[in-house]
């Protein structure tokens, strides 16, 4: 499993993430659409950590730099 996520695509994953958790959080998004944001928000902060998307590899894409 090697890496497919630049800094960049990463640190855009953690500020969304970070928005839906605040969203869901303080009830701004409630029912569903708030269980969906925490869900988007684990999998952005995990995928982020591990700098690897697995959607990215099924549709061949990479934005990590090769330097």
């Amino acid at each position: 499993m090697g890496r497919n996520m630049g800094t960049a695509d990463r640190t855009l994953r953690v500020i969304v993430a970070l928005v839906l958790l605040a969203l869901a959080y303080t009830g701004t998004l409630t029912g569903t659409l708030a269980t969906v944001a925490w869900i988007v928000a684990a999998v952005f902060i995990v995928t982020s950590l591990v700098s690897f998307c697995p959607l990215y590899r099924l549709v061949g894409m990479n934005t990590c730099s090769k330097g």
